[in-house]
C-alpha cells in the first residue's frame, strides 16, 4: 500500500510537472510570436503551478512583466517587476532592464518618487544609458514640467468612441485621423499583438468637430458614454515598432480573422475605401494643396503581402495622388524595406521636407526620426535626425508646424512617463537648436503623441491615452487662453565684484513696469542665489543693495524670447571699503554645456592649469555640469574639458577678473565657437584677422588628430546667386588652402559654398544696409563633421 501511496504521489507530481512545462513551451511560443496577449494568459497559469522552481519563476515573471509594458498594461507590469526584483538577490546581467521597465511602469503609475530611486539603481547597474540619471534628476524636481497648465484648456471631444482614435491630420474642412473600429457589422481582423482590431483611416468633418458639446478636462466631473474594452492595445510601440535594437524584430501581425462588435460613431466615416485596407493605415500626412497623402500602412500593397527574413510584416510608408475626387493606387516611397518598418510622416510646410519615424538599422535605439528631401522629382536617401532628437528609447508621430518647428513623442528624452510630445527649434530647417519637453497640460503620466497645431500654438489636438490608459487613446482639442510661455526662470547670482566671492543676504527689489503694485523683494541664499520666474513679455528693474556695497540697478526683459528655458543673471556688487589685502584663495567656478542647447554634461573631467607653475587640478563635474577651484590669486589659469566625443577651445582665466566660466563642449554636427572668418567685397583671400582666427582652427585640429571639418563659406546678398556660390566655393577652398599648407590633412576637410542662401540678417537683394551689415554675411563657418 505504502508502495502503491508512493506511487500514486510521483504520478502526479510528473503529470503536474509536464502541465506546468507544456503551459511554459506555450506561452513562450506566443511571446516568441509577439503575441503578448495570448502569452499574459499562459505566463499566469503557469505561474499558479506549484511544481516551478524559483529560477523558472524569475524568468516567467521577466516575460510576463514585458509582456504587460507591450500592451500598456502599467498596474500589472508594475505588480509582476516588484515581485520579481524583490526575490533578486543579486541582479544578473540579463535582468538588469527589467530595473528600467519597472521605473517606467512606476511613472507611468504617476508614483514618481518610487520611480526615481530606481531609475537610480538602473543608472548603477547600466551607466552607459543617460536614461537613468536624466529621469532620475526630472523626478527630483516635476515643476519645470508644470509651470504651464493654467494658461490652455484641454478639452475631450464626444466624438470619441469605444475604439481607439488617435493622430489627427488636418484635411479640407476637417480632420483625419486614425482608429481600429470598423463600420457596420464588418468581420473584424485582429491583429496579435494584443487581440485588438486592425487599424483604418477616418473623416471627421469640421462640423463634428467644432460644433459639439466638449467635456473639460480639470474642475468637475466628465460624463463619458463609452465602455471599457476588454483587451488592450499597446500604443506607438505595436503597429509601428518594438523597443528593441533597430535591426531586431519588431511587429507580428496575425492574418487570422475574428468577429467582434462594432464601435459607436458619432460625425465620422472612413476617410478613403481605396486607401484603407485589411490591415493597418495611418498615420497620415497631406501636401498643402491637399492633392497627395504619404500615409502608414503594412506591407501590404495591390494585393500582395510580405514578411520580413523573420517572417514579420513590417510597415512602409506609401503616397497616393488625389484623381477626380478620388484617390489613385498607393506607391511605395524608395526608402521602404521589408526588413525594418517605416511610417509617421510629416511635411514641412514648403513640402519638400518629409519626417518619419524607423527602426531601420544605424540608429540611436528603438525608433528614430529621419528626414528625407524632395528633389528632381524623388525623395533622397533618408538622413538621422541625431541624439539631440533621437535617444536609446523611442522617438515617433513627428509633426511640423506652418513655421517649420517639429514636435515628436518620445519615451527616452525625460518626461512624465510613456510617451510625452516635445518640441524641436530647428535652423537650416533640419538641423536642431534645441528640444523641450512641452509640459503640462499637453502630457501626463499616459501616452501623448500625434499633436497637430499652429506656429503660436494657439489651437491644436493631441491624442493620449491619459483618461484609463491601456487601449483608450481619444482625441482632444486644446486652445491657449494665455501667454506661450507662463514664466521665465530666472536664476539670479550676486557676488563681490572684486573677489568674485558669492554674497548671501543681498537684497532684490524687483519691479514689473507698467504693472501697479508689481515689485517684489527677496534675499539671495547661501550661494549668493536666487531662483524667481518672472512673467513673460514683460520689462523689469532689478535693485540689488547689501550692507557695505554700493547698490546696482539693472533693466531686464523676459520679451522676445523664442524658447522657455532657465535664465542666468550675474550682478556683481563693488564694496565700499577698500580692499588693501588680497583673500588667501579665490575661487575659479563655473559649468561645463553642450554647445547646442546650452545643456549641462556630467562625468566631463576639468584640467585646470596653473601658467605660472605649470601645475595641474583636476575634478569630475556632476549632474549640473559644475566645477570648483580653489586657486592663488595673481597667476593666469588655462581651462580644458575631456570627455568622449566631444571637443572644446578651452579658455584662459583669471581668478581676478573671471571667477565663474562656462565652457561649451561641441560634438559631431555642432558649429563651433570660434569668432567668424570675414572677407573683403569681392574677395577670398584670407585677410590678417582672418588668419589669426585661422591659426585658431590650426591648433584646435592638432588638438584632436581625429577630428573632421566642413568649412562652410557665405556671401552677402549683393551679386547674382549664381555668382555668390563661386565666390563663397572659392572663400571655403582658401580656407582649406590656409589649413592645409599649416600641416592640416586635405582628407580632413571638406569645403562647401552657400552663397547668399544663409544671410543672417534682413540684408536681401533689394534691402538697403550698412557695409558692416552685409560683412556680417560674408563669413566662414566651422562644421563638426567627426570627433572621437
Amino acid at each position: 500500500m505504502r508502495f502503491f501511496y508512493l506511487t500514486c504521489c510521483l504520478a502526479i507530481f510528473f503529470a503536474g510537472s509536464a502541465m506546468a512545462q507544456s503551459l511554459l513551451k506555450q506561452a513562450d511560443r506566443q511571446f516568441d510570436m509577439l503575441a503578448y496577449s495570448n502569452a499574459i494568459e499562459l505566463y499566469e497559469q503557469a505561474l499558479n503551478r506549484t511544481e516551478l522552481g524559483e529560477e523558472e519563476r524569475l524568468a516567467i515573471r521577466s516575460r510576463l512583466g514585458y509582456s504587460y509594458r507591450q500592451v500598456k498594461d502599467s498596474q500589472n507590469a508594475e505588480r509582476v517587476y516588484r515581485t520579481m526584483l524583490g526575490s533578486l538577490k543579486e541582479p544578473a546581467n540579463e535582468y538588469i532592464p527589467c530595473y528600467l521597465y519597472f521605473a517606467q511602469a512606476l511613472a507611468s503609475n504617476g508614483k514618481y518618487r518610487e520611480s526615481q530611486e530606481m531609475y537610480d539603481l538602473y543608472s548603477k547597474y547600466q551607466n552607459s544609458d543617460p536614461r537613468g540619471k536624466q529621469l532620475a534628476r526630472l523626478y527630483n524636481d516635476l515643476s519645470i514640467l508644470s509651470r504651464n497648465p493654467g494658461n490652455y484648456k484641454i478639452e475631450f471631444l464626444e466624438i470619441n468612441t469605444t475604439k481607439a482614435e488617435f493622430s489627427p491630420m488636418y484635411y479640407k474642412e476637417g480632420l483625419v485621423f486614425v482608429t481600429n473600429k470598423r463600420p457596420g457589422n464588418a468581420l473584424k481582423r485582429v491583429f496579435s499583438w494584443d487581440n485588438s482590431s486592425f487599424l483604418d483611416l477616418y473623416y471627421m468633418p469640421e462640423t463634428a468637430v467644432m460644433g459639439e458639446t466638449v467635456a473639460s478636462l480639470g474642475g468637475g466631473s466628465v460624463s463619458r458614454k463609452k465602455k471599457r474594452a476588454k483587451s488592450v492595445r499597446t500604443l506607438g510601440e505595436d503597429e509601428y515598432t518594438d523597443p528593441t535594437a533597430n535591426d531586431t524584430r519588431t511587429v507580428g501581425f496575425s492574418t487570422g480573422a475574428t468577429s467582434q462588435s462594432p464601435g459607436e460613431s458619432v460625425d465620422t466615416k472612413p476617410f478613403e475605401r481605396a486607401l484603407n485596407t485589411k490591415y493597418h493605415e495611418g498615420p497620415v500626412a497631406f501636401t498643402k494643396d491637399g492633392s497627395k497623402v504619404i500615409f502608414t500602412r503594412n506591407n501590404y500593397n495591390k494585393g500582395k503581402y510580405r514578411e520580413s527574413a523573420d517572417g514579420i510584416n513590417k510597415l512602409k510608408l506609401y503616397v497616393a495622388e488625389s484623381q477626380k475626387g478620388s484617390w489613385g493606387d498607393a506607391e511605395e516611397l524608395p526608402f521602404n524595406s521589408d526588413d525594418f518598418s517605416t511610417g509617421h510622416p510629416a511635411l514641412s510646410p514648403d513640402d519638400n521636407l518629409l519626417f518619419f519615424a524607423s527602426d531601420r538599422p544605424g540608429g540611436f535605439g528603438g525608433t528614430d526620426l529621419y528626414v528625407s528631401r524632395f528633389a528632381d522629382g524623388k525623395w533622397s536617401e533618408p538622413v538621422n535626425l541625431g541624439n539631440e532628437i533621437n535617444t536609446k528609447g523611442n522617438e515617433m508621430f513627428p509633426f511640423v508646424d506652418d513655421r517649420g518647428n517639429l514636435y515628436f513623442s518620445s519615451d527616452g528624452h525625460p518626461g512624465l512617463g510613456d510617451l510625452d510630445i516635445f518640441y524641436a527649434q530647428l535652423t537650416d530647417k533640419t538641423a536642431v537648436k534645441s528640444v523641450q519637453n512641452i509640459g503640462e497640460p499637453f502630457n501626463s503620466s499616459k501616452d501623448d503623441f500625434g499633436i497637430v497645431t499652429d506656429g503660436a500654438r494657439m489651437l491644436g489636438y493631441i491624442s493620449s491615452n491619459r483618461w484609463r490608459g491601456g487601449s483608450d487613446d481619444d482625441i482632444y482639442r486644446f486652445r491657449r487662453e494665455g501667454s506661450l510661455y507662463a514664466c521665465r526662470e530666472l536664476t539670479i547670482h550676486v557676488f563681490d565684484a572684486q573677489t568674485k566671492q558669492a554674497l548671501s543676504n543681498a537684497w532684490l527689489d524687483i519691479d514689473q513696469k507698467d504693472i501697479q503694485d508689481g515689485k517684489r523683494q527677496t534675499q539671495t541664499d547661501g550661494e549668493g542665489n536666487i531662483r524667481i520666474c518672472l512673467d513673460p513679455e514683460s520689462d523689469f528693474r532689478i535693485l540689488t543693495t547689501m550692507s557695505g556695497y554700493q547698490s546696482n540697478l539693472l533693466g531686464f526683459s523676459t520679451k522676445g524670447l523664442s524658447d522657455d528655458q532657465p535664465l542666468r543673471l550675474e550682478i556683481p556688487l563693488n564694496s565700499t571699503q577698500l580692499v588693501l589685502t588680497p583673500p588667501r584663495k579665490s575661487k575659479i567656478r563655473g559649468r561645463i554645456l553642450t554647445q547646442t542647447g546650452r545643456q549641462p554634461i556630467d562625468n566631463v573631467e576639468v584640467i585646470l592649469r596653473n601658467l605660472c607653475d605649470s601645475t595641474e587640478l583636476k575634478m569630475m563635474t556632476g549632474s549640473d555640469g559644475s566645477y570648483e577651484f580653489l586657486v592663488d590669486p595673481g597667476c593666469e589659469y588655462s581651462i580644458e574639458a575631456l570627455k568622449d566625443c566631444l571637443g572644446t577651445t578651452g579658455a584662459r582665466i583669471s581668478p581676478v577678473a573671471n571667477a565663474n566660466t562656462e565652457l561649451t563642449m561641441f560634438r559631431q554636427g555642432d558649429i563651433i565657437q570660434i569668432d567668424n572668418i570675414y572677407y573683403d567685397l569681392d574677395k577670398w583671400a584670407i585677410r590678417p584677422d582672418a588668419a589669426v582666427e585661422m591659426d585658431k582652427l590650426v591648433v584646435l585640429m592638432k588638438k584632436y588628430p581625429a577630428m573632421r571639418i566642413e568649412m562652410r563659406s557665405h556671401t552677402d546678398s549683393r551679386a547674382s546667386a549664381v555668382y555668390n556660390i563661386t565666390l563663397s566655393m572659392n572663400r571655403a577652398m582658401a580656407a582649406v588652402t590656409y589649413l592645409g599648407k599649416s600641416g592640416i590633412l586635405a582628407r580632413r576637410m571638406k569645403a562647401a559654398g552657400y552663397g547668399e542662401r544663409l544671410l543672417l540678417n534682413g540684408c536681401r537683394d533689394g534691402v538697403k544696409c550698412t557695409e558692416a551689415e552685409h560683412q556680417r554675411n560674408r563669413r566662414t563657418e566651422i562644421k563638426i563633421l567627426q570627433i572621437e
